[in-house]
């Protein structure tokens, strides 16, 4: 929305392509079709970063910005990134930087010195808030300087060793399209707690988050990449994607080993996702984990990867020991069941 606008102010209405990578999350795509404006996918090289080339061939003067998380969703660091963003602004579109991969940046580069123009901070995955079933999610959004007068109203401005909350404190920009930001002060509970755990740690412990991560995220995919298959073996940095099983042969897909997880008390990590790979599992470990709950993860992947060669039915009937067992996910998605009516024995 605030790049919208900014291409507005400038009476330049003929931009409304939005460039987002393959690998990019939906969010991105439907960010920018909320927006209505025209999503525009780039490929990836078989080294799953932006394949440059490609990009060069979309660019013109009908794009509005281009959307990228680096790291991206493969947990590789865009190394194009100088290049890729003076392209796009070179042609007259500007960079948006979605921060769902920024922790391992923590304490080692800034999105600003990429060439990055708007940004927002996932605090449900940066800073340690919670994260499940889509939410609560809560973010600040940050801009360059010169689009500060494009930010939502009201701002929140420092006034000696006060804040205060002050209406269009930067002055909109002339026939400008101005924004209200819709809920006043967002999401109270999740904005405190990542602040509390931003102070807890403090400045020098918060450089340390981007390294922690980093480090769990290639310990586990160096201990496991001999019985899972690991299509691009190189440095991550806080997550990486498995494509299945390396045994193709067993019939174990990324579905079996979810569901078998959840018989070893662990929840599944993201599956199917991205979209690159047809057996995707990507597995992001955070800077909180000790050694000892990431090894205990590490053995049980492994005893999944020896059932799906010794005993590949316990795998395809998973979970055996949770109050539900194997549910139909199809049915479930075509004829959900959204209301529970609890029985006269149960209220007994």
């Amino acid at each position: 929305m605030i790049i919208r606008a900014y291409h507005q102010a400038n009476n330049d209405t003929k931009r409304t392509k939005v460039i987002v990578p393959d690998s990019a999350h939906g969010t991105n795509p439907a960010s920018a079709a909320v927006c209505g404006l025209d999503v525009v996918e780039v490929k990836s090289t078989p080294e799953g970063t932006v394949d440059t080339e490609h990009l060069k061939q979309l660019l013109g003067d009908d794009v509005a910005a281009m959307m990228m998380t680096n790291p991206n969703t493969l947990g590789l660091f865009e190394k194009d990134i100088p290049t890729i963003t003076k392209m796009v602004h070179d042609c007259g579109g500007l960079m948006y930087y979605d921060g769902a991969n920024l922790n391992p940046l923590l304490g080692e580069c800034r999105p600003g010195d990429m060439g990055f123009d708007v940004m927002h901070i996932n605090l449900h995955k940066t800073f340690s808030t919670p994260h499940g079933g889509g939410g609560p999610g809560a973010g600040p959004v940050g801009v360059c300087k010169g689009l500060e007068k494009f930010l939502p109203s009201p701002h929140v401005v420092r006034n000696g060793e006060r804040y205060e909350i002050v209406e269009n404190a930067f002055g909109f920009a002339p026939d400008a399209p101005t924004m209200n930001v819709g809920t006043f002060f967002g999401n109270f509970a999740v904005l405190m707690r990542a602040l509390t755990y931003i102070l807890t740690l403090g400045k020098e412990n918060l450089k340390n988050v981007g390294k922690l991560a980093t480090l769990n995220a290639n310990y586990i995919k160096e201990s496991l990449k001999d019985v899972y298959d690991l299509p691009i073996d190189v440095l991550c940095k806080h997550e990486f994607v498995f494509d299945g099983l390396k045994n193709k042969d067993t019939g174990i897909r990324t579905m079996d080993v979810a569901k078998a997880l959840l018989d070893f008390g662990y929840h599944a990590p993201t599956i199917y996702f991205p979209l690159l790979f047809h057996e995707a599992m990507m597995i992001e470990p955070t800077e909180t984990e000790s050694k000892t709950t990431i090894d205990s993860f590490i053995e049980v992947m492994r005893l999944i990867a020896k059932y799906a060669e010794t005993d590949p039915q316990r795998l395809k009937d998973a979970p055996l020991n949770t109050p539900i067992g194997r549910v139909d996910d199809v049915l479930a998605a075509k004829q959900p069941i959204t209301t529970y009516k609890q029985s006269l024995d149960e209220q007994v």
